[in-house]
């Protein structure tokens, strides 16, 4: 095999960049190919390196270990090929070697399938010109390069193997794979439509077509968000210090915008390219064969930064917004790439007069019996596992209502919350982030489909999440009998008890206006942070409160609070004895507990809604479809009151 199975694979012209990231853009066909191919060479003497290193660190043994470090030494690419092609490798004379030779490049394999971020890469830019190529035929090219890589990294591994006699009795591949972390379809990033000072960025290939391994868990040096992402005085692209070689170009569609996001091939910041890939629509090819100029840029892990370029900046001149984090290792984690792009998102949004909503939105499809009338759910379809916007639009009877629109088709799950039966459901499907880290380790797992999130249906129901307060068992859960006003103070408030995945520390209310529908609006204190957008955040809140007004009263639609609990157990003005008179045996069973018992009272506010439709659509209707909104900050309980409800009616969230 190879040291790097996954990037082995196609390898003849594979490439070490400086940051260690190995990408591949040519292929060979044969075992022999792999091991003559010059990657290899140097994927094996990075291999050596590092295996040296950690030897050096060893202060015992050190005759033991100078021997080991002699013996790897003498390895090369050669050594292998001969072993590969030699029909008495086991002859007596060499065997004891050639075993060696071989363990030592097997524990290559196992360790940098695991570690090492790799990329696939081919340039499509067949799309543009329209010679051969499909944005859906590069999709399936792209699948077939990763597996072929990985079959042939697999084959040579076996070869090997074999050709040592450590090749017997049961064959064990089942699970064994060898796929790139990413395969990508690229096209020239000239392509895309960038005003002429971000020329720069042109020079960067861009991605429009990608496979990636899931089941991966990647480490990150942070484990969570400790600096905010604010508006900039001043623009932090840094125009003459960008070398476009050591970037990647991943092109998203986040709600109605295009933003581009460009990734350090650097470790620590490259890992988040599959997260973002398993939890954004990729951009449309047509966005980019239409020369439309893409809405915002989002540059992550930039090495000529500091933290005073935390942030973003909307550049007035050429109408772009501007995102970037710095390359330092406290912004090593995947929520700077996700919260600073749902910033973007919400900028624009505001900009054009929608208002973004951090909620949780599922429409649910209910059917009604034949014989009894009677509701029942059929399906759960999430519009919104974090993030997404009210649009104001009028209907044929000339009434404006409320339309939902996503931004997210997965979810950066935090694991804590999630049952055990949960956790298994997103195996296969899952990209993590710092499992063995205790706390906060998170997923991004699929959950909705992009024409859902695309799609806007009208908000049926919108309620903020409380996660604090405990409740008696048996108690209603929902509260949306109180004037809309008082429901609107909840949200312009925005208390909740913090996990601990940000500075705020587990079990401290924290307190966020509209929880903080980055960027932060006002403080705690309500100082006002961003100026304009506030100003015109709070035009679009009275707009969208008019309306929600007119539609209450005409029952159209529910307005007020919901409590999943889902944090009362850490809470520090909760006592043991409350826990004891609202019905749970301990307190670490409440974040379990409160969102089911907030579940099964959705379930019963949804059958109603559904109900009251059918009734105002002539009471014919097979079925009707009812969108909730739950408005709440990390750990809320959003998802995992879906995750609930999901487990409580037998159904499938995808």
């Amino acid at each position: 095999m190879t040291d790097n199975p996954q990037l082995l694979e196609s390898s003849v012209s594979l490439q070490f960049n400086p940051q260690n990231v190995l990408e591949i853009r040519e292929g060979c066909n044969t075992p022999e190919h792999l091991l003559k191919s010059r990657v290899f060479s140097k994927f094996l003497k990075k291999y050596k390196m590092e295996f040296i290193g950690n030897l050096r660190n060893r202060k015992e043994n050190k005759l033991e270990v100078q021997s080991k470090i002699n013996f790897i030494l003498d390895i090369g690419a050669r050594d292998i090929l001969k072993i590969l092609e030699s029909e008495n490798a086991l002859e007596e004379s060499v065997a004891e070697r050639n075993i060696a030779v071989v363990k030592f490049v097997d524990g290559g394999f196992h360790h940098f399938r695991n570690v090492t971020y790799s990329r696939l890469v081919r340039l499509h830019n067949e799309v543009i010109t329209g010679d051969k190529e499909t944005p859906d035929s590069i999709k399936d090219l792209v699948t077939d390069k990763a597996a072929s890589l990985s079959e042939l990294v697999l084959e040579t591994r076996r070869l090997l193997l074999k050709k040592v006699g450590l090749e017997t009795g049961v064959r064990r591949t089942a699970g064994l794979d060898a796929h790139p972390s990413v395969t990508a379809g690229e096209i020239s990033g000239h392509y895309l439509n960038l005003p002429s000072d971000y020329v720069s960025l042109s020079s960067v290939p861009l991605t429009i077509a990608a496979d990636i391994r899931t089941g991966v868990d990647y480490h990150t040096a942070a484990n969570r968000r400790a600096y905010p992402f604010f508006e900039l005085d001043h623009n932090p692209f840094k125009h003459d210090d960008f070398c476009p070689d050591d970037w990647v170009a991943v092109p998203l569609r986040v709600g109605a915008w295009l933003i581009v996001a460009y990734l350090h091939k650097s470790n620590g910041f490259i890992e988040i390219e599959a997260g973002l890939l398993n939890l954004f629509p990729f951009a449309e090819a047509e966005d980019i064969l239409t020369n439309r100029k893409p809405d915002g840029v989002f540059i992550f892990g930039c090495p000529s930064s500091t933290m005073d370029d935390l942030g973003y900046y909307w550049d007035e001149e050429n109408e772009l917004l501007v995102g970037l984090v710095p390359g330092l290792d406290e912004c090593q984690y995947f929520g700077y790439g996700k919260k600073p792009i749902l910033t973007l998102h919400n900028v624009l949004a505001i900009r054009a007069g929608d208002l973004p909503l951090h909620c949780g939105c599922t429409r649910y499809v209910c059917h009604f019996d034949e014989d009894t009338n009677e509701p029942y759910i059929t399906e759960m379809l999430v519009k919104a596992d974090d993030m997404g916007r009210a649009v104001l639009e009028k209907g044929e009877d000339g009434i404006e209502r409320p339309i939902f629109y996503g931004t997210e088709t997965g979810a950066f799950a935090c694991l804590d919350g999630f049952s055990e039966h949960a956790k298994m459901q997103m195996l296969g499907r899952e990209v993590g982030y710092n499992k063995e880290s205790g706390s906060n380790a998170r997923q991004i797992v699929p959950v909705a489909t992009v024409d859902e999130v695309m799609t806007g249906h009208q908000l049926d129901g919108l309620m903020y999440n409380n996660n604090f307060n405990i409740i008696a068992e048996g108690e209603q859960t929902i509260f949306t009998d109180m004037p809309i006003m008082e429901a609107i103070e909840q949200f312009r408030k925005g208390e909740r008890v913090a996990a601990g995945s940000t500075q705020t520390h587990r079990g401290k209310k924290e307190i966020s206006y509209w929880a903080n529908p980055f960027p932060m609006l006002e403080d705690k204190e309500g100082t006002v942070l961003h100026p304009d957008l506030h100003e015109k955040f709070v035009v679009l809140e009275k707009d969208f409160i008019s309306c929600m007004e007119k539609l209450v009263d005409k029952k159209e639609m529910r307005v007020g609070i919901v409590n999943s609990q889902m944090m009362a157990g850490c809470y520090e003005h909760v006592s043991d004895e409350d826990v004891t008179r609202c019905g749970f045996n301990n307190r670490e069973e409440i974040e379990q507990e409160g969102p089911v018992r907030l579940a099964h009272h959705m379930i019963d506010m949804i059958k109603e809604i559904a109900s009251e439709k059918r009734e105002k659509n002539g009471g014919a209707s097979r079925s009707e479809s009812v969108t909730i909104a739950l408005v709440g900050d990390s750990r809320t309980g959003k998802s995992e009151t879906a995750e609930k409800m999901e487990g409580i009616l037998d159904l499938q969230l995808v």
